[in-house]
C-alpha cells in the first residue's frame, strides 16, 4: 500500500527552472511537503486548478513555463488567490509561502514594492 503524505502540489509544465526553484523554497521555509509533477500542454490556471483539486491539503500551484498561479480547492475556475505572467524572484518565494500559509491558516505575506 502507497501512503502519500499531506503535501502541497505544484503541477508545471516546461516550468522555469528559477520560478520552480523559488516557489519550492518558500514552501519549505514554511515548514510544509510538497510534490511537483509535470502535466501535458496546460494553461498556469487549468494546472493549479488540479493540483488544488488533487492536494489533500487543498492548495495547488500552476507553472507554465515563468507564468505563475496559486489557488486553493473549491475556488472555481478562473479566481485565483495570486497569479503572475513573469513574476519576479519575491514573488514566486512569496506564492510558495502563501500556498503553505494558508493551509496553516496565517496572514499572506506581500510582496514588497520600493
Amino acid at each position: 500500500m502507497i501512503v502519500r503524505r499531506p503535501s502541497i502540489f505544484v503541477y508545471t509544465h516546461e516550468a522555469d527552472p528559477d520560478v520552480l526553484r523559488e516557489v519550492c523554497a518558500g514552501i519549505e521555509e514554511e515548514g510544509v511537503f510538497y510534490d511537483v509533477s509535470e502535466f501535458p500542454d496546460e494553461c498556469m490556471e487549468k494546472l493549479a486548478f488540479k493540483a488544488a483539486r488533487d492536494s489533500m491539503l487543498g492548495s495547488g500551484i500552476g507553472i507554465y513555463g515563468t507564468a505563475l498561479c496559486l489557488k486553493m480547492r473549491g475556488l472555481e475556475k478562473g479566481r485565483n488567490i495570486e497569479s503572475y505572467l513573469a513574476p519576479t524572484k519575491e514573488q514566486c518565494r512569496n506564492v510558495g509561502s502563501n500556498s503553505a500559509r494558508a493551509i496553516k491558516k496565517l496572514p499572506f505575506k506581500e510582496v514588497h514594492r520600493p
